[in-house]
């Protein structure tokens, strides 16, 4: 039976933990029995951590009764993904070849959550390495969506999507190489944040370490919101981050996007989707003109499919950390990881470097088309759900492992912002999402963009009721 905490907004919590109405020790008491309760259906967690989390939720408690200072996230329970940090816990990578790895201490993202008063229950579960935008793996299994357990929740931060979908926690920390913040956020239902590049610190190094980044996942985008502004910032571990201020995405939550200029496009110049899933996304777009935005329709976004740039850089990282495995104990592996990792390791050095020059001239494209719009919307997903066991729709199967998400790679590539919200419902009843693109260190306008389309929407519209 569901209790009152389990949809409770991250907002609520901590405004009545403030308040003392309700206790930190209750709130991660429950997450842990939700997460208990759910787990046989969903598979969504790779290790839960009961004993740490109630020693710091009775020590979030303690300091409420005392009067001291309180974070931004003070008692608030989450989770994080099987591809970050958190000290002395497992630290497997959704990989057989990993399962005994032990984390000597927290990655900046969980440091943080920590230090603004988040209690970590546990840590969720990833497709291999981050490999596929689906849930499973050899180490972990299938991860199931709540909304239809037959489905995928999507990947690679399958866990995360499914465990805060089903009420278990408010919102959870994921990573996004590729889209695995937005894919399983869209086939869920909800508000996902991908960073500018390196606007979220990375470490320990990742496998692909010009394409990782650190996000939230939340059942509003104003938890996400709350979430990304205790995560982001400099930190000298991640050669990569930017110093420079962090956006008020928080404020970015309440502003109207009239004046806003929009860019539309269905396809991006390339992409197959549904036309149930356009005609959810072109309506959320149309709400956007009424509203007195200025929306521009663009086909062609991209000039050619990048794919093959995405691949070159991402599989080749990948390979490299798991060339052993491949060369010998290939077993181990997912096959379908398996089977994509060693053409990326062909790669001659010529051609990964006209990739790489190809790669920039992107970014050139990207910068010319936010010289003249805020915020880029398309959908996040050509399908508004995936069968489990599946690696790719049966409709897109001249697609390898992960071209067929057409919408999401691209941005890893250009290192823009770009947040998943849910702009409704296909006719099947599965969520259907919608990606918001800004220029780079603009996550405020894809918030605003993101904070829009929700408000818009039905009360409870992208609500799993999941009992």
């Amino acid at each position: 039976m569901a209790h009152e905490f389990d949809y409770m907004s991250a907002s609520e919590m901590r405004l009545r933990v403030g308040r003392k109405d309700i206790s930190p020790v209750a709130l991660t008491q429950r997450a842990l029995e939700r997460a208990g309760e759910t787990e046989p259906r969903l598979n969504a967690f790779f290790e839960l951590m009961p004993e740490s989390a109630l020693a710091a939720a009775q020590s979030a408690e303690d300091a409420v009764m005392k009067g001291g200072t309180l974070g931004a996230l003070h008692g608030i329970p989450l989770s994080v993904k099987d591809l970050i940090a958190v000290g002395d816990v497992r630290f497997a990578l959704g990989s057989k070849t990993m399962a005994e790895n032990i984390a000597t201490e927290d990655a900046p993202a969980v440091e943080r959550a920590r230090a603004a008063g988040g209690i970590v229950i546990g840590k969720t579960t990833t497709s291999e390495f981050g490999c596929k935008p689906v849930g499973d793996s050899p180490l972990t299994g299938i991860t199931r969506n709540p909304w239809n357990t037959d489905k995928t929740p999507g990947g690679s931060s399958a866990g995360a999507a499914a465990s805060v979908a089903a009420g278990v926690t408010p919102f959870a920390l994921g990573t996004d190489g590729g889209g695995s913040v937005r894919i399983p956020s869209a086939f869920t239902g909800l508000a996902g944040i991908k960073g500018s590049f390196a606007r979220v610190p990375v470490w320990p190094t990742s496998a692909t370490p010009t394409l990782a980044h650190v996000g939230p996942l939340a059942r509003s985008v104003r938890d996400a919101a709350l979430l990304f502004s205790a995560i982001a910032g400099y930190d000298a571990r991640d050669p990569f981050s930017i110093a420079g201020p962090v956006p008020d995405v928080l404020g970015a939550c309440d502003q109207s996007v009239r004046g806003m200029r929009v860019a539309w496009s269905p396809t991006l110049g390339y992409a197959r989707p549904d036309d149930d899933v356009v005609t959810v996304v072109e309506a959320a777009v149309r709400q956007f003109e009424d509203a007195g935005a200025v929306v521009t329709r663009i086909d062609d976004v991209f000039e050619a499919d990048p794919a093959d740039l995405w691949t070159a850089e991402f599989y080749a990282g990948v390979g490299i950390k798991l060339r052993d495995f491949l060369e010998n104990q290939r077993e181990l592996l997912d096959p379908a990881v398996a089977d994509i990792l060693e053409p990326a390791l062909g790669q001659e050095m010529q051609d990964y470097y006209t990739k790489v020059f190809t790669r920039y001239a992107l970014r050139d494209r990207m910068t010319a088309l936010f010289g003249d719009h805020d915020v880029l919307l398309s959908p996040v997903l050509p399908v508004s759900s995936l069968d489990v066991g599946k690696n790719v729709p049966d409709s897109h199967a001249d697609r390898n492992l992960v071209s067929w998400v057409y919408y999401t790679y691209p941005f890893n590539l250009t290192g823009q912002p770009a947040g998943a919200v849910c702009a409704g419902l296909s006719p099947d009843g599965m969520p259907v999402g919608m990606q918001v693109v800004g220029r780079y260190l603009d996550e405020a306008a894809v918030v605003r963009a993101m904070a829009f389309v929700e408000r818009m929407q039905p009360a409870g519209y992208n609500h799993c009721d999941f009992d």
